[in-house]
């Protein structure tokens, strides 16, 4: 078996920004893993050190291994770790090319992803995301408007915790206008990406109660353990969080924390840590909700009993529509799974994603 990795950098439509970070492009990195005449695709988002962690730790140690014993690819990459640190680089790195693999067997049988690891839905729910700091209010209602009245999205979400937390009145403000965007009978998300300090948070819920929000982001820093129990137990929107976790042992310290526990199969570890993480999540009677990356997600939260919701974050959405063959739309709140396709049913436009290559 043989790995490969590429680093694409693709502007952002508009620049983009949340309460404690902004950016005016994204980087995708796109594992490739080859055997017998057939090409398994994996990729994270993240910077372009996560392709040498691939070519240079990764591709020797499952060069002779079985494509079909993704457990030992998998087992022969985290141990390669060791020294190096898994959250982080590292951690993008092995969930891309585990990823990888998984689609490799998938293609090599001809079948499709989601039937290799089995389906609990053929169609997984979504909610819009996106509703950036640095969008103004046209720019917010326009794309608030497209996701609940065009596809019939019935739940969206915004970023608040502007600056850090200091513009309360303006979060407060632009909470209010996607409400009356949206309608009364959308459900209306909001994520502070840690912005707010625990009481704080909670003070800014309680100022927005009118407003019927019913999920509620990182409202303190997921480092905040404590922080994160504080706040869910003081306001009535779900809290969640776990977007962040590389591995098992993060979703097991933070299951008793929130409501919801979000897992990123371009982060966690992949797809084989992904329905891990989920059986942590199940155990502690919790769902999950699979954040970012929508087409890297499909099939496994198809296979994911435990699963709320998909989050269609407006950046990632844009890129993989540019770089695959396949892509899906999200219609009515849903996204069919693709079934009829071997692997994750996607193929690289390579010429339209070469317009980008930056490693």
């Amino acid at each position: 078996m043989r790995l490969t990795a590429a680093a694409y950098r693709v502007p952002t439509d508009d620049p983009e920004g949340d309460g404690t970070l902004a950016w005016d492009a994204t980087t995708m990195v796109l594992v490739r893993a080859e055997a017998d005449g057939q090409t398994g695709l994996g990729w994270t988002y993240g910077p372009t050190a996560v392709a040498p962690v691939v070519t240079e730790l990764f591709a020797p140690v499952v060069a002779d291994l079985d494509p079909d014993d993704v457990p030992a690819a998998w087992t022969a990459m985290r141990r390669q770790l060791r020294n190096t640190g898994r959250p982080g680089v590292a951690g993008l790195a092995l969930s891309a090319a585990d990823c990888a693999v998984w689609d490799l067997k998938a293609r090599r049988h001809g079948l499709p992803l989601a039937r290799l690891l089995g389906t609990a839905r053929h169609r997984v729910p979504v909610y819009g995301s996106g509703g950036f700091t640095t969008y103004d209010a046209e720019r917010q209602h326009r794309q608030l408007a497209g996701w609940v009245h065009e596809q019939g999205i019935p739940r969206v979400k915004i970023k608040i915790g502007e600056s850090g937390g200091s513009e309360v009145p303006h979060d407060l403000a632009r909470m209010a206008a996607a409400r009356r965007t949206i309608g009364a009978d959308a459900e209306l998300y909001v994520d502070a990406n840690g912005g707010y300090q625990r009481k704080q948070a909670v003070r800014v819920m309680r100022a927005a109660a009118d407003l019927d929000v019913r999920w509620y982001e990182e409202p303190v820093s997921s480092d905040d353990l404590p922080g994160l129990g504080l706040v869910r137990d003081q306001v009535l929107p779900d809290v969640a969080a776990g977007e962040y976790g590389f591995d098992l042992a993060y979703f097991h310290r933070m299951a008793p924390y929130v409501d919801c526990l979000q897992i990123d199969v371009t982060r966690c570890g992949g797809i084989t840590e992904f329905l891990r993480a989920a059986a942590v999540a199940a155990a502690a009677g919790l769902e999950v909700s699979a954040h970012c990356a929508p087409h890297q997600h499909l099939a496994v939260v198809a296979a994911t009993p435990n699963l709320r919701h998909l989050e269609w974050f407006h950046d990632h959405v844009r890129i993989e529509s540019m770089f695959f063959d396949g892509v899906v739309p999200a219609t009515g709140g849903a996204v069919a799974v693709p079934l009829d396709r071997p692997g994750n049913g996607l193929d690289l436009r390579a010429t339209e994603a070469d317009r980008y290559r930056v490693g």
